[in-house]
């Protein structure tokens, strides 16, 4: 198992995570619908990279990369690091890695 999968797995737990976390302290349906999706979709995309099926690093990186603008644009609307701050960082962070496992996947092909 490479870090990319491992990072879109991580990822994905901490959107679901963040979804129910939103869900408990602000009575968020919206943080509990769109944490568990998309948190889903990262998850399936990481077992799917498992399987050998390159199309889950790319689901992967879209989803991360719609997740690191809506927490940036949080961020910039609450002024607040937690949780759009963090978010923001650790999905660049993913899709750094995702993007790094793309470099791979070509080159090695």
């Amino acid at each position: 198992m490479n870090l990319g999968i491992i990072a879109v797995l991580a990822y994905g737990i901490l959107s679901i995570l963040g979804g129910f976390l939103g869900y408990i302290t602000a009575g968020s349906n919206i943080s509990l619908f769109s944490g568990s999706i998309s948190g889903l979709i990262l998850i399936f995309s990481a077992f799917v990279q498992l399987q050998g099926q390159s199309w889950g690093l790319a689901l992967a990186a879209i989803v991360t990369a719609i997740l690191i603008v809506v927490f940036a644009f949080r961020l910039a609307k609450t002024r607040k690091f937690m949780p759009a701050g963090l978010m923001t960082v650790l999905g660049m962070l993913t899709l750094a890695l995702i993007v790094n496992q793309f470099q791979i996947m070509t080159s090695t092909k």
